[in-house]
C-alpha cells in the first residue's frame, strides 16, 4: 500500500471495539506505519480479540514501539444516543485521527476491517438522524481531514498495522470499564466489559440502567423484551471463555452482529484521543 502513496507518506490503520456492547463507550485505535516500520511486527501480534487480557497488555508498548503513531479516539453512550452508532463510529475514528494531527501526522491512506467505510462522511444523510460535529486538531480552528478509506474484511487478523490498532482500543477501552466498575458493582463490568454477560443482564433487569448504558437501545427489562437476542449473546459469552476462566473478550463479533438487532440507528462520543 505504501508503493501506491506519494513518497514519504503514511498509511493508518484502524479498528473498532464495543460496538456491540450494552454500556460504555465505542473506541476506535488508530496505528500508522510508514516506509521506516520494521518488517519485524510484535511477536504474538494479532486480532485482538484473539487473545487474553493478559497477552493483549503485554504487547502495546512493543505495539507502540513499532509504529511511527498510534492512538485511540472514543464515542460515549451518551452520543451514541443522540447521533447513532455509525455516525458515533465516525466520530471516534475522527478524534483518533485528530490525535494524529496534532502529532503532525496525516495518513494517505487508512486501512478499515471489515466490508463498510463508516469513516468517511456519508454520501446520503438521514433526515432523522443529526451528524455528529466536525473534530478540530486540537489547538487550532482546522478540522480534522478524512484520508482515502480502503476497507478489508478480516483486516484485523490479515493486516499488522490494523491489529495493532484493534490491540491498541481494545486495552484502552476494557481499561475504562474497569475503572468504572467500583461506581456500578452491580455490573460487573471489570469481567464483562459492558457485555451482555449473563450478570450483566440480569444486573439490568433488577436495577436497571445507569448513565453508562446505551438508553437508546432495547435493554432487557426496559420496554420490549429482545429476549431472542439475549439468550444468543449469552451463548456466545459463555461459549467463549478464556482459558484461564476469566470473562471473555471474545464476544464482539458476534454480539456487533445482534447489535443491529437490538439498538436503533443512534450514536456515541465523548473521550479524546490518546496519543502515541
Amino acid at each position: 500500500m505504501l508503493a501506491e502513496l506519494a513518497e514519504g507518506s503514511c498509511v493508518a490503520g484502524m479498528d473498532e471495539v464495543g460496538r456491540g456492547a450494552l454500556a460504555g463507550p465505542v473506541s476506535v485505535g488508530v496505528a500508522v506505519v510508514d516506509a521506516t516500520t520494521s518488517r519485524r511486527m510484535p511477536r504474538g501480534l494479532a486480532d485482538s480479540k484473539l487473545l487474553t487480557a493478559q497477552a493483549r497488555e503485554a504487547l502495546v508498548a512493543p505495539v507502540r514501539a513499532w509504529c511511527v503513531a498510534g492512538g485511540v479516539g472514543h464515542a460515549s453512550p451518551a452520543e451514541i444516543d443522540e447521533f447513532g452508532i455509525m455516525a458515533a463510529l465516525r466520530l471516534a475514528g475522527r478524534r483518533a485521527l485528530a490525535g494524529l494531527a496534532a502529532q503532525g501526522l496525516r495518513p494517505g491512506l487508512v486501512l478499515l476491517d471489515g466490508n463498510h467505510d463508516w469513516l468517511a462522511p456519508p454520501v446520503q444523510t438521514d433526515l432523522f438522524t443529526p451528524e455528529p460535529p466536525e473534530v478540530p486538531v486540537p489547538g487550532t480552528d482546522e478540522i480534522v481531514p478524512v484520508p482515502p478509506v480502503r476497507t478489508q474484511i478480516k483486516a484485523d487478523a490479515r493486516c499488522a498495522v490494523v491489529a495493532a490498532a484493534s490491540v491498541l482500543a481494545k486495552v484502552e477501552r476494557d481499561a475504562m470499564m474497569v475503572a468504572h466498575a467500583p461506581n456500578h458493582p452491580q455490573y460487573r463490568w471489570e469481567g464483562n466489559k459492558g457485555y451482555s454477560a449473563p450478570e450483566h443482564l440480569a444486573a439490568l433487569r433488577e436495577h436497571g440502567p445507569c448513565e453508562l448504558h446505551r438508553r437508546s437501545w432495547r435493554l432487557p427489562g426496559q420496554g420490549d423484551p429482545v429476549t431472542d437476542d439475549m439468550a444468543f449473546a449469552d451463548e456466545a459469552f459463555a461459549a467463549e471463555e478464556d482459558a484461564d476462566g476469566q470473562s471473555p473478550d471474545a464476544t464482539e463479533d458476534a454480539e456487533q452482529d445482534r447489535a443491529r438487532d437490538v439498538a436503533p440507528t443512534a450514536g456515541w462520543a465523548r473521550h479524546p484521543p490518546v496519543g502515541a
